[in-house]
């Protein structure tokens, strides 16, 4: 299966126009033979939080028409947002679409970085799925830190692990470079990361998406500084 991983500079704020973006880039990843692509962390909004916590409008729900443009491209989405709860604190979450638009799962970031520790609600459940033949684990950002998340998922019998996530440019660089080709090497797995690229927040998101085999080797790694969308064969 061939899989995708997409970075772009995010409006921020603005559901609609990076649905849009995202769609756009789906749309690019079928043309290339992919039949499931990663958005980055936040992907619906940028990494926005400081606009988008006050905002409900802005909290996406599975249904939200705002959406139907990403959910219709006709491939497989990992589409992550901010998300309503029960409580008053909103979720990060990462939303699985289908290539028909079915909602496949959902999953909640678990390990919240420091700002967000207090204003987000934590999620509580892992996020693995079944897809053409493959099973997947899910991962936002600070959630690829702890081993222990990742290795329930490669002891469940994932084969492929999906992270969104946002590394800035100077340390994060680093920290990407050592923490997703080691998850690759360390449990076995596949490993496909998307990251921001351009104003991200507070931070520069610093791109570099890329996919890594099993056993850590590099498949194909975007640049840092082009919305792109890359491919390779997994499984």
């Amino acid at each position: 299966m061939k899989i995708a991983t997409a970075q772009f500079t995010c409006s921020p704020a603005e559901i609609s126009a990076n649905v849009q973006l995202m769609a756009a880039l789906a749309d690019e990843a079928r043309l290339q033979g992919a039949e499931l692509v990663v958005f980055p962390e936040l992907a619906l909004t940028g990494y926005e939080l400081e606009s988008v916590l006050p905002r409900r409008d802005l909290w996406a729900r599975a249904d939200d028409p705002r959406l139907d443009a990403v959910r219709e491209s006709g491939v497989a989405t990992v589409v992550n947002g901010v998300a309503a709860t029960d409580g008053e604190r909103p979720a990060i979450e990462t939303l699985v679409f289908g290539a028909g638009g079915e909602l496949i799962t959902t999953y909640r970031k678990q390990h919240l970085f420091e700002h967000e520790q207090g204003v987000i609600a934590p999620g509580r459940h892992d996020g693995r799925f079944e897809f053409g033949g493959l099973r997947f684990s899910l991962a936002t950002c600070f959630d690829n830190h702890f081993s222990e998340l990742v290795a329930r998922g490669a002891a469940d019998g994932c084969q492929v692990h999906l992270a969104s996530s946002l590394y800035g440019t100077g340390g994060g660089v680093e920290e990407l470079d050592a923490v997703y080709p080691g998850i690759a090497k360390d449990f076995n797995l596949h490993v496909v990361m998307a990251n921001h690229v351009g104003p991200a927040g507070a931070w520069t998101g610093c791109g570099r998406s890329g996919l890594w085999a099993p056993g850590g080797a590099l498949l194909v790694q975007a640049d840092a500084d082009t919305s792109m969308v890359i491919t390779a064969e997994v499984g």
